[in-house]
C-alpha cells in the first residue's frame, strides 16, 4: 500500500547519490540520454545500473524476447517474461525505478534504417550486441564517431570482462581490433575474440574453460551471471564518469581486464591494437585452434 501511495520525487529517490555525486552532477544525469544497443545478459544489467544512478533518458535496442535459456546471466529474464519483448521488459524496470524517465524503444534493433534515430540526443552510447552482430557494429562505431560520441563496451569473458571504451577523437573500433566490413565471419571472430583478451600467453577465462562444453556452431557462447552485474557497475561508473567529468576517461588502445575467480586484474595499453606482431602471432594461433 505505501508503494502504491507514495508519490515519486527524483532528489528524494537518488538522494543517497550525494557526498560522491553533487547535486550538479546528480542533475547532469537526470538529464543525460544514454543509448543502449543489445538488452542481453550484459545490456540488461547495464539498464538496471543505470536506472539506479540517476539516468533520466534512455534510446533502448533489442529485437529478441525473453526465453527460459536466458535465465542464468539476464536480469529481465523470469518465468512471468518468456515471450516478452526485452525492451519492453526494460522499459517497464526503469520505470518502476524512474517513473518520470523519458524511455524511447527500438524493438527491431540496429539498422542502417534506425541509427540515425537511435543516436539523436544521446550523450554515450553503449555496445551490448551479442558477439556475433558484426554488421550491426560496424553501423553503430562508424555512425557514433560521425557525431562525435563515447562508445563503451564491457564484454563477460567467464568469471571476468574485458573494458573498452572508445574516444571519438582517439582510435578507431577497426584498427584495434584490426578488422575489415570485407572480412569473413571466421576472420571477424578470430580478430574479435583476440583484442577482447589481448593478454598472452592464455586469456585469463581459457585458464577453467572447457572448450568441449561448447558448440560453435550454434552460436551460442558460454556466459555465467556473475559477469553481467560485475560489468553493470563498472558501466554504470564509466558512464557517470564521462557525463560529470569527474576524472580523465579512460579510452582504448589502453584496456582493463578483470577476472574475479582468478582475482586478476590487469591495466595495458596496445599502441598497435591488434596488428603488433605478437597478436599477428595470437590470431594466427586462434586459426588453428578454434573450432569454428
Amino acid at each position: 500500500m505505501w508503494g502504491l501511495t507514495m508519490k515519486f520525487d527524483y532528489s528524494t529517490a537518488f538522494a543517497r547519490n550525494a557526498g560522491f555525486l553533487s547535486r550538479a552532477e546528480q542533475e547532469q544525469l537526470r538529464g543525460s540520454r544514454v543509448a543502449i544497443a543489445g538488452l542481453g545478459g550484459t545490456g540488461g544489467a547495464q539498464v538496471h545500473g543505470l536506472a539506479r544512478m540517476g539516468i533520466g533518458t534512455f534510446n533502448l535496442a533489442d529485437p529478441d524476447t525473453f526465453e527460459l535459456i536466458n535465465f542464468n546471466r539476464q536480469l529481465g529474464a523470469t518465468m512471468e517474461t518468456i515471450g516478452r519483448r526485452k525492451a519492453d521488459v526494460y522499459e517497464e524496470i526503469v520505470r518502476s525505478i524512474n517513473p518520470e524517465a523519458d524511455i524511447r524503444l527500438f524493438t527491431s534493433g540496429i539498422s542502417s534504417e534506425t541509427i540515425d534515430q537511435f543516436l539523436i540526443d544521446v550523450d554515450v552510447v553503449i555496445d551490448s550486441l551479442d558477439f556475433y552482430c558484426f554488421e550491426e557494429r560496424f553501423l553503430l562505431y562508424a555512425r557514433a564517431r560521425e557525431r562525435g560520441l563515447w562508445v563503451l563496451t564491457a564484454p563477460p569473458l567467464g568469471f571476468g570482462f574485458t573494458l573498452l571504451v572508445f574516444d571519438p577523437r582517439g582510435m578507431r573500433f577497426e584498427d584495434y581490433f584490426s578488422i575489415s566490413k570485407g572480412m569473413s565471419e571466421r576472420e571477424l571472430v578470430i580478430a574479435f575474440s583476440a583484442g577482447l583478451a589481448p593478454n598472452t600467453p592464455k586469456p585469463f577465462f581459457l585458464r577453467y574453460l572447457n572448450l568441449d562444453d561448447i558448440d560453435m556452431e550454434q552460436k551460442r557462447l558460454p556466459s555465467v551471471g556473475a559477469a553481467p552485474f560485475m560489468i553493470a557497475g563498472v558501466m554504470a561508473t564509466e558512464v557517470v564518469n564521462l557525463i560529470t567529468g569527474k576524472t580523465p576517461p579512460l579510452a582504448v588502445p589502453t584496456i582493463i581486464q578483470y577476472d574475479a575467480l582468478l582475482h586478476k586484474f590487469r591495466r595495458r595499453t596496445y599502441r598497435m591494437g591488434m596488428r603488433s606482431p605478437l597478436q599477428t602471432l595470437k590470431k594466427a594461433i586462434l586459426r588453428r585452434k578454434l573450432p569454428l
